[in-house]
């Protein structure tokens, strides 16, 4: 697949078959992502792969609460209140795996970086025909005291890139696209 057909082809999944994903396909998206450039070379990510489908319900429910919390009396809150308060609501649709990007918090440009790897690893995962979806409801609750816990992400690190991946359910359509904003100076 050509990388420029991948970008044009790739969509967010939030339906997954329920088989999990061997190990083995796991870390070759992994190493899609480290290929990722990094400032200044640094490549200071780390990878933390969670398929307990126990333990994703617990931070699924544990994120819901918090993200309710965070946006409390806020427009975005008053959004996502029906949403992250259903009880049938499961922030990673029941996706096979989580895999999460961090970086050290002394990282200058660990959002930049760990951004740059989720690309290479959705893109990746899109030409093995995985499905994936950035999770930003679990982002907050991840960085907390008990996300790192739970998860074994150590607290020296920063949670940026809660990705789910499976086995798409269904196909998705494109999504038209805004014509870009192109501010030429010559």
């Amino acid at each position: 697949m050509d990388v420029v057909e991948a970008i044009h082809q790739r969509r967010s999944f939030r339906s997954f078959a329920g088989a999990a994903i061997p190990r083995e396909t796991l870390k070759r998206l992994v190493d899609a992502a480290i290929q990722a450039p990094s400032a200044m070379n640094e490549q200071p990510w780390s990878f933390t792969i969670i398929q307990n489908q126990a333990l994703l319900g617990h931070i699924s429910e544990r994120a819901k609460k918090h993200m309710l919390a965070l946006t409390k009396g806020t427009p975005a809150g008053d959004r996502y209140a029906t949403l992250l308060g259903s009880d049938d609501f499961h922030i990673f649709y029941h996706a096979p795996a989580l895999v999460v990007i961090s970086a050290p918090l002394s990282s200058h440009w660990a959002v930049e970086d760990c951004a740059l790897a989720a690309q290479n690893l959705m893109l990746a995962a899109h030409a093995m025909k995985l499905g994936t979806c950035w999770v930003g409801f679990a982002q907050a609750w991840l960085g907390t005291e008990e996300g790192h816990a739970a998860t074994g992400i150590s607290s020296s690190l920063l949670p940026v890139a809660p990705i789910i991946a499976g086995y798409p359910n269904v196909v998705t359509d494109s999504v038209p696209r805004k014509a870009p904003n192109i501010n030429w100076i010559d």
